[in-house]
């Protein structure tokens, strides 16, 4: 249940209402009459003007803003993925699976002769 004073968005509009869908209000009060199906009141500060709404109908701002963040990191992986050729991750990415964000880490010791080492023949190929 969302709270009152809480700025949520207007996502659908399911009974056709003419609600203005993508614009944001406030909750002022809560619905709580069973024969009715609307859940929420909301003001509306652009059109100036209160309006009843199901709870299908609207989102809060913090859902809304994390799965924006979540389609932005998942499309950045594919562009990566693409990139760099990495069809393990493009997959994985694809299927859903989840991505780890850093690889394994090699525990073994080396020293700083082995380190140059590695670091030209990677560096030379």
């Amino acid at each position: 249940m969302l709270r009152l004073g809480q700025k949520v968005y207007i996502v659908s509009d399911s009974l056709e209402q003419n609600l203005p869908v993508g614009d944001y209000g406030f909750i002022i009060a809560y619905d709580r009459n069973a024969d009715n199906v609307f859940d929420y009141v909301v003001r509306m500060p652009k059109s100036n003007k209160h309006v009843f709404v199901p709870a299908s109908d609207i989102e809060g701002e913090d859902i809304l803003l994390q799965q924006e963040a979540d389609r932005v990191e998942r499309e950045a992986l594919i562009d990566f993925a693409l990139a760099t050729r990495n069809e393990d991750l493009f997959n994985r990415i694809m299927n859903g699976e989840p991505v780890e964000a850093a690889q394994e880490v090699s525990k073994e010791v080396t020293s700083q002769a082995e380190f140059i080492k590695q670091v030209n023949l990677k560096a030379w190929i």
